[in-house]
């Protein structure tokens, strides 16, 4: 028998294995039939990718005691007593009071008053603040962070965290396995703050067998500090220089808050939740959630997600907000790969009457992911959604407003990945004032960006279109 025939053998032997292993994980169907596609036509690589990336769990055991510490410790907790007098059901627009109650039931926390919010857009300042704040903590420190690289912006803040461990500050660090992986390299940063007093952990380490061949492409995504439970920082910011990774030249645009008030509770039970899942234990006392007085009056949610929620409330918020809008809706996001629902509701968002624009990168650091994105444009813009290409450097910021009434910043793209995978983390604000703060910002990226024009767009060469189809058959696996 010839090599030919083995081969061939080996290849359809791979195709007819994996079509029952498929169909019996019960994926969405636009899933399974993105992993059937790439099986048929690379089966070799397929399968290998399918192992890596494919597989439904974590750790069974550790997301078994996650899920039963998250249902049964947590409520009880600090967390769950700090909140107080503080939430509420009631805020917002007389418009958006039905999305209210809504978010109130979809999201993983209460809607809480008397928050202060004020929004960094310069990645510098937003180190600077950070910097700052954590030269006066006192207490503690709390951090996690996708990408926490050993440049000269995460020695700024590494630097800091040796001098907080070394006034008696207690650091807790978890930096991710993957986005952060040169921080953990043989006497990298993460060893030098070790020895300076700082716990700096990774979370979900490359290491399949300590984790039972888990799946390698779950990452914490979130961008999150809190210092003595009274300040917080959050969004999209990670802590690397401004032009990290961006091959063509220019610099990363971010968009981060820091949080004073009640919200900075719940924004310290999201770091308690990580900690405990990569590191099993369960930090819970009266320091870590001092009292919340009033700093402002912007009522805020955290809306969390990520491989241990079954419940999807993310893209149920998303979805939420865009069905709520009436005038205008603004989403700006890196990646673009949206799913059947997030269309579907674009599109009727623009039946309703409202002003709906998309604001995204001209050129993104993922060539895969951008041709996969530029599929999804032209039937966009035939909805009547405005979409934007942003070219002044790689727009980075996560941010979607409606009307005057709600306003969300966060770690999530406008992807699969974002919904269903990653752990990420976004703070979800009503009211007219932080609305228009966040919309401020946004309209600074509508105007450095081109709207596309439908005329102009289907005068690109027929082999980039085919190339961008073929990409989008594997977005539900990007």
């Amino acid at each position: 028998m010839s090599w030919f025939y083995i081969y061939t053998l080996l290849e359809w032997t791979i195709r007819l294995v994996m079509v029952p292993v498929i169909l019996r994980r019960r994926f969405w169907p636009s899933v399974g039939l993105a992993w059937l596609t790439l099986i048929f036509f690379l089966p070799e690589v397929g399968l290998v990718v399918y192992l890596l990336t494919g597989g439904d769990r974590l750790a069974y055991r550790r997301v078994r005691r996650y899920r039963r510490f998250l249902h049964t410790v947590r409520p009880t907790g600090r967390a769950a007593a700090a909140r107080g007098r503080h939430a509420t059901r009631a805020v917002a627009h007389p418009e958006a009071s039905r999305f209210v109650q809504k978010a109130g039931r979809l999201g993983d926390t209460p809607i809480v008053v008397g928050n202060n919010v004020e929004l960094l857009g310069d990645s510098r300042e937003f180190i600077a603040r950070l910097v700052r704040d954590i030269d006066a903590a006192q207490h503690h420190v709390h951090m996690v962070f996708y990408i926490f690289k050993p440049d000269d912006t995460g020695w700024q803040v590494g630097d800091a965290l040796i001098r907080a461990a070394q006034r008696g500050v207690t650091c807790r660090v978890l930096a991710d396995g993957v986005g952060s992986w040169s921080s953990f390299s043989r006497n990298g940063m993460a060893h030098t703050l070790r020895q300076a007093g700082v716990r700096c952990l990774p979370f979900l380490p490359v290491a399949p067998l300590r984790r039972g061949f888990a799946r390698l492409d779950l990452r914490n995504h979130r961008k999150l500090a809190v210092l003595d439970g009274r300040v917080a920082f959050s969004g999209s910011q990670n802590i690397v220089n401004p032009a990290y990774n961006h091959w063509r030249g220019g610099q990363w645009i971010d968009l981060s808050a820091r949080y004073q008030g009640p919200i900075v509770a719940e924004l310290q039970n999201v770091f308690l939740d990580d900690w405990m899942f990569e590191t099993q234990e369960n930090l819970d006392s009266d320091d870590l959630f001092p009292p919340q007085e009033a700093a402002g009056d912007v009522a805020a949610q955290c809306v969390t997600t990520g491989p241990t929620d079954e419940s999807e409330s993310l893209q149920r918020v998303i979805l939420a907000g865009i069905h709520a809008a009436r005038h205008r809706l603004i989403i700006t996001s890196p990646y673009l790969v949206p799913d059947e629902p997030t269309m579907v509701a674009l599109s009727m968002a623009v039946e309703q009457g409202a002003d709906v624009s998309l604001v995204i990168p001209k050129r993104s650091d993922h060539p895969l992911v951008s041709a996969a994105a530029r599929a999804y444009i032209e039937p966009l813009v035939k909805a009547g959604v405005k979409v934007f290409q942003h070219d002044k450097g790689l727009l980075h910021a996560k941010t979607m407003t409606v009307d005057d009434s709600l306003a969300l910043l966060g770690s999530s793209n406008l992807d699969v990945r974002s919904f269903y995978l990653n752990f990420e983390l976004n703070v979800l604000m009503y009211g007219q004032q932080i609305t228009r703060q966040l919309r401020f910002a946004q309209t600074r990226y509508l105007e450095e960006s081109t709207p596309v024009s439908l005329e102009a767009w289907n005068r690109r060469p027929t082999l980039s279109r085919y190339v961008d189809s073929a990409a989008a058959l594997l977005s539900p696996l990007l």
